[in-house]
């Protein structure tokens, strides 16, 4: 089984703020299903993607990643 960093990352992060995956794909632009094949790991986001991600939760890629601890 695939190491799902980033969908674990994602949800964690979306889950503190109190979102369900529809309203964070409204906010970001995605529908609610791209969220939750990101979360479950079925495919991952594009580069334009992560960083929008990133910005929005005022985290690092290599955050999101599981590169780094912040």
């Amino acid at each position: 089984m695939k190491n799902n960093i980033f969908g674990n990352k994602l949800k964690e992060l979306r889950l503190e703020k109190k979102l369900s995956q529809r309203k964070l794909g409204e906010m970001l632009g995605f529908c609610n299903q791209t969220i939750s094949f990101w979360e479950i790991g079925r495919c991952e986001p594009d580069y334009d993607a992560l960083v929008a991600i990133a910005r929005f939760f005022n985290v690092s890629t290599d955050f999101l990643l599981g590169l780094s601890e912040v």
